[in-house]
């Protein structure tokens, strides 16, 4: 409808004609009629009997706006941040979450804005909705979770082609909360405390076997080395008589206690 651009015939233009005779007729009065003052960040859409008036809405500053044949309305150019109410979801996985985000956008189009669709605003809050149910039901819910980014994007895509002709431009997307239920949250959060046990198990299992491995190469050492394994020794008892113990333990080598049983039976 924006684009189309006709005539208003013979009549038209005699009203038109009697309309300008009568703000001359009444002028200077007429003037304070006539004249209305667009500001910065609108535009003005103007309807000459029942067409628009030219393809570039008017403004801002001063138009002149005939008193019985023009009508117009005012379209706010500034970026518009919509919250879009939470949104009951199926993923593509089987789990139930709520949904909810902001969409950011502007109307570059005052025309189509107004010609091409009854509600700009509410369309574009009931487009998001629907285009945030239908990308995310295509997801899993890690997808879901890890990839906010990736699916914000995808809404906005979904979004500007579809309100292009709507004179929309959708600036930014945002996934504000995902609320899953709880007995949902209680299963997470066991997943991935039983995959931080296993991990810590592998992770103390690797340690033991590295302190095993060091283990038998320092008693091949001291094998090779006796005065080594009693140097070993007396740092053990420098170290245990440190912490003020009153209980020392001496280790006696188990060939001796042979020893003295054969000596003993000998006797």
């Amino acid at each position: 409808i924006a684009d189309r651009q006709e005539g208003i015939g013979v009549c038209g233009w005699i009203l038109v004609s009697l309309s300008f005779l009568l703000v001359l007729i009444t002028f200077p009065l007429s003037i304070w009629a006539c004249i209305k003052v667009v500001r910065e960040y609108e535009r003005a859409v103007v309807f000459r009997l029942g067409r628009i008036l030219s393809k570039k809405a008017k403004g801002p500053g001063m138009i002149l706006v005939l008193p019985c044949t023009d009508t117009f309305l005012k379209v706010d150019l500034r970026t518009v941040t919509c919250r879009i109410p939470p949104q009951e979801i199926l993923t593509r996985d089987a789990v139930t979450a709520q949904v909810d985000g902001v969409v950011h956008y502007r109307i570059h189009s005052a025309i189509s804005a107004v010609a091409n669709v009854t509600d700009v605003h509410s369309a574009t809050l009931l487009l998001a909705q629907t285009a945030l149910r239908n990308v995310l039901g295509t997801q899993s819910l890690a997808q879901l979770l890890a990839g906010r980014e990736e699916t914000a994007h995808s809404i906005q895509a979904t979004l500007s082609s579809a309100t292009e002709q709507w004179g929309v431009k959708v600036a930014r997307v945002e996934i504000k909360d995902i609320r899953i239920p709880m007995a949902m949250q209680r299963a997470m959060a066991a997943e991935a405390e039983a995959a931080r046990e296993a991990r810590a198990k592998v992770v103390a299992a690797a340690g033991e076997m590295n302190a095993s491995k060091a283990l038998q190469q320092a008693s091949m050492v001291l094998a090779e080395s006796p005065a080594g394994l009693q140097l070993r020794y007396l740092q053990t008892l420098t170290t245990v008589a440190a912490q003020n113990n009153s209980t020392i333990v001496f280790p006696l080598p188990i060939n001796m206690f042979g020893s003295l049983g054969q000596k003993s039976t000998g006797g």
